[in-house]
Formats: C-alpha cells, structure tokens, sequence
C-alpha cells in the first residue's frame, strides 16, 4: 500500500511549523506595540516576551535585533491605520465622520511612537525607509477621506493631506513631557476650522 500524502494545503507539518512561526511573530507585534505605548520603545525584551507568554528566545528568532522588531512593529501599526480608512468611510454615517476617526487612530499611532528616532538613530537608512514607508501608505488614505468630506460638501476644498498630517503630527509634539497637554483637543479645533459653514 503507497504511504498516505500530505493532507490538504497547510495541514503538513512544515505547513503547521510555518502557521506556529506566524502566529508567535504576531503575537509578539501585539505584545511588542502594547509595550512600547507604555514603557517607550526601550522596554527590556522579556518584558514584551512576558507579554507574549512566548521565550526570549521566540522573539529573538523572529527580530534578531530591537531596531529589527521596533520597524516591524510601526510598519504592522502604519498598515493597521492605512486599512482603517477604507473601513471607516464605508461604516461612518458621514465622511466627516470617518475622517475625524481615522485621525483618532492616527493619534494614536504618534503619541504612541516614544523614542521611535531615538531607537533608530543608528541606521539612518532604515529609519529614512520607514517614513518614506509611512508617508507612500498613509497620504493616499488621508487624500481619500479629504476628498470624500470636500465631495459631501462637509469641509472646505483645497487642504493637502500632507499639510494636515504634519500638522496634527506638530501638534502632537509635547504630549510625552506634559501630562496636561492634550493634543485631541487643538486637533478637534483645527478640524472645526476646516468645515464648511452650514448653508443658510
């Protein structure tokens, strides 16, 4: 009798190996960005590992080195936000509406990214390919919803989406030092400057 074949795609066990190997990278990104939000990106790996509930070794295998997993973990949270706003322009009751959102999520991709520059200072290449990364993703998504509330007739035409990203990323700046400053609330600001006044 011939020995019995591998079973359907995925169930051999280097398929499964690979399943588990996925798995435990993304479970690591998850613990890795949690971590980084509230201790900086130069939080100890075991504590991102703990998190996990996977070894040091586990996190080592997949990001040989802290800049190696601090750019896997912005680039995971650059394809999140960059995802979202679709989602949100298709679920929002308004355009408007799915920008404000998406700009909450934005938010809190900046705030989150303590010492990000710091982290990788000393690969200057990789941190320049990072931000060519974020922008190339990010600005088509920002043009989308723009484009959607100026359509609907619910903000002013003519605000580029690199000019408002800078921007809310300007205003975000100081956030880490000063527990009382709370840039959502100059954002919502600059986001009731763009509207159009209500018809008369």
């Amino acid at each position: 009798m011939a020995p019995e074949g591998p079973g359907p795609a995925g169930d051999s066990p280097s398929g499964s190996k690979r399943a588990d190997a996925q798995r435990n990278r993304e479970t690591v990104l998850a613990a890795a960005a949690e971590v980084f939000a509230t201790s900086g990106v130069d939080a100890p790996i075991r504590q991102i590992s703990a998190r996990a509930g996977v070894g040091m070794g586990t996190v080592y295998r997949h990001f040989p080195t802290r800049a190696d997993l601090v750019t896997a973990v912005y680039r995971h949270q650059i394809e999140a936000c960059a995802a979202a706003g679709p989602n949100l322009l298709a679920d929002a009751r308004t355009p408007l509406d799915a920008l404000r959102r998406w700009i909450d999520l934005f938010v809190d991709f900046l705030v989150t990214k303590h010492g990000l520059a710091d982290a990788l200072q000393s690969d200057s290449d990789r941190f320049a390919a990072l931000h060519a990364y974020f922008l190339d993703r990010l600005l088509p998504v920002c043009a989308e919803l723009l484009d959607a509330a100026v359509e609907a007739g619910e903000i002013r035409p003519g605000t580029e989406p690199y000019e408002l990203m800078r921007g809310i990323g300007n205003l975000c700046i100081g956030h880490d030092n000063d527990p009382r400053y709370d840039p959502r609330r100059l954002i919502a600001l600059l986001l009731q400057g763009l509207r159009l006044p209500p018809a008369t």
